[in-house]
């Protein structure tokens, strides 16, 4: 088992000296997300569900149109 871990430890040595030392951030700060066209059309397509939850606890999602059809 030593000699695994020791080719694995090899390996990452030389992907450090290819691509550079880990970056490390301070875990305190938040993660900023930018949103591409491809999230904003995929939110809008999302907007028109609701997540419903029934007796059991189970979750499922049903169109805002249908609820309304319904209500």
């Amino acid at each position: 088992m030593p000699h695994v871990v020791n080719r694995f430890m090899g390996l990452t040595d030389r992907l450090r000296f290819f691509f550079g030392p880990a970056t490390r951030l301070d875990p305190d700060t938040p993660v900023v997300h930018r949103h591409d066209a491809y999230e904003q059309a995929s939110e809008e397509d999302l907007s028109h569900f609701v997540v419903e939850t029934d007796a059991a606890g189970h979750h499922y999602a049903v169109r805002r149109e249908d609820l309304e059809k319904q209500g």
